[in-house]
């Protein structure tokens, strides 16, 4: 079910920051008392092989985010400790050392759980230990959330294992979002930032058509 137009979920998670500190982190508090967007992306584990490239692309981006009034979080449900290590692994050893963004260690899958995005199928009742035995990973797909100033999601996509993210277009998402907050216009197919948008009817719609 999509979270599109909803508030973001209102669960508080542990995280850790680059420096190793233990930090609380509820999202939508980050969105609505810093009067800032906020990027949560979430990749399946620590210690794998797509997740560093991501990670290091979100570090790489994060000046773009920051002009942009966005703050950036990733997550997994890894431990703090975990996260700890890798983030004291180094790049070319498949690391990710030199990330400072926020990592939140969904260890209770609470928050994963509420946005539905965790790798799992419902299992079969097990008589003898009296507990379902549930089939899957039970990690996290590579899912993305775009939140406003108000906490509500207007963007999410879930990516498979294998696939990994176009950090890019989250920048153009953002821009967009932020063009339709400010000058009241909505953006057609492919717009990016300094490009014609349009008023929301069908005059507008036909004459940009026309010229395109």
């Amino acid at each position: 079910m999509s979270l599109v137009g909803k508030k973001f979920p209102n669960i508080t998670v542990d995280a850790i920051s680059e420096m190793g500190d233990n930090l609380r982190i509820n999202v939508l508090d980050e969105a609505v008392k810093n009067n800032q967007k906020v990027i949560l992306f979430w990749y399946p584990k620590d210690f794998t092989f797509v997740c560093p490239t991501e990670l290091h692309a979100f570090q790489t981006a994060l000046p773009e985010f920051e002009k942009r009034n966005t703050i950036v979080i990733g997550a997994s449900c890894d431990t703090n400790e975990v996260h700890f290590a890798w983030l004291n692994t180094a790049k070319n050893n498949g690391g990710i050392e030199g990330v400072t963004y926020p990592l939140i260690a969904d260890t209770t899958r609470n928050l994963s759980s509420a946005l539905g995005i965790l790798d799992i199928e419902a299992g079969e009742y097990n008589e003898d230990t009296e507990s379902y035995l549930i089939a899957g990973s039970n990690v996290t797909y590579r899912a993305t959330y775009l939140i406003d100033e108000t906490g509500k999601i207007f963007h999410e996509s879930v990516n498979d294992m294998p696939l990994g993210r176009n950090v890019n277009e989250y920048l153009r998402l953002i821009d967009a979002y932020t063009h339709v907050q400010t000058k009241g216009e909505v953006c057609p197919a492919n717009w990016e930032e300094g490009k014609e948008a349009m008023a929301a009817d069908r005059l507008s719609t036909a004459a940009y058509l026309s010229q395109n």
